[in-house]
């Protein structure tokens, strides 16, 4: 699903963001990425997206060789990821409906499909009753939740959390965090949760691999990183 062996990324003003980064991560895995600020975290998502190419080393996701993906084969395999940001990314002039349908819209999928797929998804959620609201009358925790539904209405293999309680209460936090659960016992999805936040991992005994500095610090099953 995901195996990194050997990645550097060195950005040109000389910093080394990633550094001999090895990582291998099965399908069906749910999997906690944490470290500090700087510890190469927001790099290493943007290298599983293709965002960015290493320096040196090699990367493939979801079976596709990243290091040697030609520019017009990025597109198609990003349908293979759903990603949930921290800041949500919603469109606020569009319904929560269409916010989740734009995902498949842009896919050239047909209507019909997104007419089924998006209620589907949405009831999946605990979204049913919203469908007609948009972002600002939600709460910060139903707004993420939309989100979660835009990322995973293309049935992505992967999906990958960038901080997704950064921005919710205390509360809703533990409830995004039981649905990314979910997800992956129930529908068997593949979960990559970048988080700093400790009282979340510490409370899930799940894989936990800690960067710091650009290296993997640690790779185990449960307990945070150390100040």
């Amino acid at each position: 699903m995901i195996d990194l062996q050997g990645v550097t990324k060195t950005y040109p003003n000389g910093v080394c963001a990633l550094d001999g980064v090895d990582l291998h991560i099965e399908k069906g895995e749910f999997v906690f990425v944490v470290g500090h600020s700087g510890a190469g975290k927001s790099t290493l998502i943007k290298t599983l997206l293709r965002e960015e190419v290493p320096t040196e080393g090699e990367v493939t996701v979801n079976g596709r060789d990243l290091i040697h993906m030609k520019q017009r084969e990025i597109p198609y395999f990003r349908r293979t990821i759903g990603v949930v940001f921290q800041d949500f990314r919603l469109i606020p002039t569009m319904t929560v409906f269409d916010n989740v349908a734009f995902a498949l819209q842009v896919t050239g999928v047909p209507r019909r499909f997104i007419r089924r797929r998006v209620p589907y998804i949405l009831n999946l959620l605990g979204l049913d009753d919203k469908y007609k609201h948009y972002p600002p009358e939600l709460s910060g925790g139903e707004q993420q939740r939309v989100a979660l539904a835009r990322a995973l209405v293309n049935n992505p293999d992967l999906l990958i959390a960038d901080e997704p309680t950064g921005n919710i209460d205390p509360e809703m936090s533990l409830d995004i965090m039981n649905l990314l659960i979910a997800l992956n016992k129930e529908l068997g999805k593949t979960v990559l949760v970048v988080t700093h936040e400790r009282d979340l991992v510490d409370r899930f005994q799940k894989r936990v691999v800690t960067l710091k500095d650009g290296m993997v610090e640690s790779d185990r099953i449960g307990g945070m990183f150390d100040e």
